[in-house]
């Protein structure tokens, strides 16, 4: 198997650095104080908007194992959110809750 550091790291801080800061803004723009599990789905559907950055990705049996790997990367990182398992998307959602 190749090396796939890069979006390894990527996939692992998607949560974090993207998709919080998405939930976050549509629960302020819709003016809602969502329940964890509100706020763990809608992080989990921002991360899955990646999906649309591997689908460009050429097409190539090389791009085709990156696609794989990336995926099953991504799906690991969507099942912790959706699990509370991911201690970033916890603190933010406490952190919104608490002073918004």
């Amino acid at each position: 198997m190749a090396d796939f550091f890069e979006v390894d790291r990527l996939v692992e801080e998607l949560a974090k650095i993207y998709a919080t800061a998405c939930a976050t803004a549509w629960f302020k723009i819709e003016g809602k104080k969502p329940t964890q599990q509100e706020y763990r789905a809608r992080v989990a559907e921002f991360m899955g908007h990646f999906e649309h950055t591997l689908s460009i990705f050429p097409d190539t049996a090389k791009a085709a194992e990156f696609r794989d790997h990336a995926r099953k990367a991504l799906a690991a990182e969507v099942a912790k959110v959706m699990a509370g398992q991911n201690k970033d998307v916890e603190k933010r959602y406490k952190y919104f809750v608490d002073y918004s």
